[in-house]
């Protein structure tokens, strides 16, 4: 049997610090400290060249149990669904009105950071109710 790997999810964005702070808020996540000899990740990124100024930020689960969040620079725009999502479980074990209740907490809460609210999927008999959303950038991904 293989043993479990350590992964990272990767983001394409046009934002990356804007795009992992927003996720930082979301998941309880930080922002590690700056690579040794800067003070600040400002710092470290002013040394940069250039082009390479602003191209990435990374966060993690202060724990160190939950995967490392990276976030790249690229060129192109988003245009189409995400073909992988991030399901941020906060309904986990409730059913009905308790399970829409703290759906729609959670999803107030996100707004004011600057998600946006797409679709209310209710229940239908196989799946609890969820809501989609789409972070700062438009990247979509489910409240469950």
């Amino acid at each position: 049997m293989s043993a479990i790997k350590k992964f990272q999810v990767t983001f394409d964005c046009a934002e990356p610090e804007r795009v992992a702070r927003f996720w930082c808020a979301v998941l309880g996540y930080v922002v590690p400290p700056p690579p040794k000899g800067f003070a600040t990740w400002g710092d470290f990124d002013r040394s940069l060249p250039p082009e390479r100024q602003g191209a990435s930020f990374a966060c993690g689960d202060p724990s160190g149990v939950g995967p490392r969040l990276y976030f790249q620079r690229v060129p192109e725009g988003k245009v189409v669904k995400n073909r992988v999502h991030l399901d941020v479980r906060v309904g986990t074990g409730l059913v009905g009105e308790e399970r829409l209740a703290t759906l729609e907490a959670e999803c107030a809460r996100l707004v004011a950071l600057g998600a946006t609210r797409v679709q209310l999927l209710r229940a239908d008999g196989f799946d609890e109710s969820c809501i989609v959303m789409q972070d700062v950038e438009g990247n979509e991904f489910c409240l469950d």
